[in-house]
């Protein structure tokens, strides 16, 4: 299969490989849309078995921000970065600033931020040579890490299934959650300081025990977090955690999490629906992120101060276009993630003839 005939390819604007031999760097940046607005989306850093695999990653990625940032009302299109190698071994100075000229490479078309295995210290060796870079911090338009928005996000969207599903707050209620690194240790503090009773796991053990020390979350092993009776199952690690060799094994009543890509294809999202459980999509539950980089993008693109009043009206719009998604999906009787895609595609697709008329 090449890789415009890839069902992760789904018109691609642009697909870029990056090599510098001197700090190590392997980059792939990939833009699938700027109809909106330029590409945005993180750069994650993953020791990928194969540069296929990371290829794919890529695609799938950048495709989701796509989504995400038209679900989120955003000015921007979607692009994602990967950066094949071990986060824990093999990040430099000279890496992450080869990398920024990577990103200065595409004038402006791209702009990235953190993601899994990239932190705000990193990307600051990557502003030394782009100003396309945002989720930083230390100037007035910065917005710092946007993990902990990533999670209140979800908070809000994981709060919003519980009391469509099961007529309940918080309190009491029992989540697994998948990952408990930036964006999962926020959501654990939030769900615990709401009341719920929490079951974790991470390969980070110094992490996840952590985690559980600040709120009396149970831990299981990685492959166990799967056979929990819980009544939330929230994916904050890798994507394709639920497909359908894992789906059998979830207990919970509801899907909701932090990760990207959480159903591994569409039929597992058909099998979701099929078993009756709730699945918020996670391009939409998930958009807190972006939003809070969307606000520091939009500051330095007015030179003006970062305004977390605009985030926060974003936040409260996102809950609502989750909610509306769950309801056109329970009206339709029709699985939330292809209600989801249509909603998406039609908003790119609007702001492409756009685009094209103007």
């Amino acid at each position: 299969m090449t890789l415009f005939d890839s069902p992760a390819f789904e018109g691609h604007e642009g697909v870029h490989a990056f090599h510098d031999e001197k700090s190590g760097l392997k980059a792939i940046i990939a833009v699938h849309s700027t109809a909106r607005g330029p590409a945005a989306g993180g750069c994650r850093m993953w020791p990928y078995p194969t540069a296929a695999d990371a290829l794919e990653d890529a695609l799938k990625l950048s495709r989701a921000m796509s989504y995400k940032n038209a679900m989120a009302d955003l000015e921007l299109g979607g692009g994602k970065s990967v950066i094949i190698g071990d986060s824990r071994t093999q990040k430099t100075p000279a890496l992450f600033e080869a990398f920024g000229r990577a990103v200065q490479d595409l004038g402006g078309k791209y702009w990235t931020a953190e993601d899994v295995g990239v932190s705000v210290a990193d990307l600051t060796h990557a502003r030394r040579q782009t100003r396309f870079v945002a989720g930083l911090e230390g100037h007035p338009a910065a917005s710092g890490d946007p993990s902990p928005v990533t999670a209140e996000g979800v908070f809000r969207g994981v709060r919003l299934c519980v009391q469509r599903a099961l007529k309940r707050d918080l309190d009491g209620v029992r989540v697994a959650i998948q990952g408990v690194g930036h964006v999962g240790g926020y959501l654990a503090q939030k769900l615990h300081a709401a009341g719920a009773k929490l079951v974790i796991t991470d390969v980070n053990a110094e992490l996840l025990r952590r985690v559980a020390a600040e709120t009396g979350a149970e831990i299981v092993a990685p492959a166990a977090i799967f056979d929990v009776d819980c009544d939330v199952f929230a994916p904050c690690a890798m994507g394709g955690a639920v497909n359908l060799d894992t789906l059998p094994r979830i207990r919970a009543r509801i899907i909701a999490g932090a990760a990207n890509n959480q159903l591994a294809d569409a039929e597992t999202g058909q099998e979701v629906f099929r078993r009756g459980l709730l699945y918020a999509p996670d391009y939409v539950i998930n958009g807190g992120g972006i939003i809070n980089v969307a606000g520091e993008i939009r500051a330095l693109e007015r030179d003006e101060a970062f305004d977390a009043a605009w985030v926060d009206a974003k936040l409260d719009r996102l809950a609502l276009t989750l909610e509306e998604v769950l309801e056109q999906a329970l009206r339709e009787r029709r699985p939330t993630h292809e209600v989801a895609n249509e909603i998406a595609r039609a908003r790119i697709a609007g702001a492409a003839e756009k685009r094209a008329a103007a």
